[in-house]
């Protein structure tokens, strides 16, 4: 389900102009806003022709605490208006320019564009520069889900228990600049705290019933499963007392050794049930893989850019056993093993389903933030690993891929997503500020 987010929109006019026609498109393109999912709408029903009303709707429109505000030349307009809305409403901007309509006695009627020309160079000039400008006659439905990886973010309850995975350096981040960038206050927490969470006999017994329906699990032993069961409910219920949102784990070394299995078989479980887990304590994939679910993709999931093939032009997307268990391929064996940590990994095992995939990092780096992005697809391949994974063919050659990656320190990790979800995060990149790798 796609992130709720509050919008607002605005449509500028001039008596000088066909005013009347500009009225019917509003009346049209305030229908449309409606019909967005997950919206709350504030858009005034009146023209904006003077600056007092412009005044007037931008008070509306910041009492509405909106997100984003929509500025719509109906037709072109005083240059006061755009920058009082943008005074009083401190939110990203959609400048919306309309089609020309027919000529009428030689007249041009809306002079939309050179409208939204004017706003852009008065918002630019005055160093307002989180707009986004677009002449079209519909929703700029990519904006409005930029809007939305924005909005989860400072909406979001995330979470880190333990501390990032040993060695792993490159999952570290500054909490402050986290919180500048992204509004994002970050709740620690211990391992123990969920280890030790009090579950009932019963509750395990019901997620064994689960793990036995979804997966093989003549590989590990009863003990093993019992553990995996256990840990589901502890996960699910740590998450919902503290209501997070999303929460990265230290997967390893402790799990394994101190409570008696690794986690991946409960965090596949659980991921299938919409809920936001990354391994190895990595916060930047957990806030990843929100954004991607803010824009409507469903089960993002981590995972490795593990294997390269030059030559066939493919990638491996692995993980040692985390993926969630509903985006299995449908044909091969789903299982759970312990070939991880000397025995005591009880991971999920299985290949990924076919389909387009995209890619998406937010990654920091220098006290900076940026957006790595890819598409690629998802391929038939045969189960020969231990683990969850899938082959990938990138729209460009692997080779420069893998190089972007390396060559600009992009983390090991990265949300994946079934479908094309690129758009909303080159437009949110932009109005946060961010660089964008692809």
């Amino acid at each position: 389900m796609k992130q709720h987010i509050r919008l607002g929109a605005v449509c500028l006019s001039r008596t000088t102009f066909d005013f009347n026609a500009a009225k019917e498109l509003w009346a049209d393109i305030r229908s449309q806003l409606a019909a967005l999912p997950n919206v709350t709408l504030t858009a005034p029903e009146n023209l904006v022709f003077e600056v007092d009303e412009a005044k007037a709707a931008a008070s509306e429109l910041a009492r509405a605490e909106v997100d984003g505000v929509m500025i719509i030349s109906g037709t072109f307009h005083l240059g006061h208006l755009a920058l009082e809305i943008a005074k009083s409403v401190k939110a990203p901007i959609l400048l919306w320019g309309l089609p020309e309509l027919p000529y009428n006695g030689g007249k041009i009627r809306l002079n939309s564009v050179c409208g939204v020309n004017l706003n852009a160079s008065n918002l630019y000039k005055a160093g307002i520069r989180n707009f986004r400008a677009v002449v079209r006659s519909d929703v700029d439905t990519d904006w409005v889900d930029a809007l939305r990886a924005l909005a989860v973010l400072k909406n979001s309850h995330i979470g880190i228990i333990g501390y990032r995975a040993h060695g792993f350096f490159n999952l570290s981040f500054a909490d402050l600049s986290l919180y500048r960038e992204t509004g994002i206050l970050l709740d620690h927490y211990e391992l123990s705290d969920m280890w030790n969470f009090p579950i009932t006999d019963e509750e395990a017994a019901e997620r064994k019933k689960d793990y036995l329906k979804v997966f093989d699990c003549s590989g590990i032993s009863e003990a093993q499963l019992d553990k995996v069961a256990r840990l589901a409910v502890k996960m699910k219920k740590f998450l919902d007392k503290n209501k997070l949102d999303a929460l990265a784990i230290r997967c390893w070394p402790e799990f394994a050794a101190e409570y008696g299995i690794s986690p991946c078989a409960a965090m596949s479980l659980l991921q299938s049930e919409d809920r936001i887990l990354a391994c190895e304590g990595d916060v930047e994939g957990a806030i990843s893989m929100l954004m991607h679910r803010a824009v409507g993709a469903e089960t993002p999931f981590l995972f490795d850019f593990s294997q390269v093939d030059f030559e066939k032009n493919h990638a491996l997307f692995w993980h040692c056993g985390v993926a969630p268990c509903n985006l299995w391929d449908g044909k091969c064996n789903r299982s759970l093993d312990t070939y991880f940590a000397g025995g005591k990994g009880v991971t999920a095992d299985f290949v990924l389903k076919s389909g387009e995939v995209s890619v998406l990092r937010l990654d920091s780096a220098d006290g900076k933030y940026r957006v790595f992005i890819q598409k690629a697809t998802a391929v038939p391949m045969e189960k020969e690993l231990k683990g969850t994974y899938l082959k990938a063919v990138f729209d460009s050659p692997v080779q420069e891929v893998l190089a972007k990656v390396v060559n600009n320190g992009i983390a090991h990790h990265a949300s994946v997503v079934y479908g094309t979800y690129l758009e909303p995060f080159r437009i949110a990149a932009k109005i946060a500020g961010w660089e964008v790798i692809e």
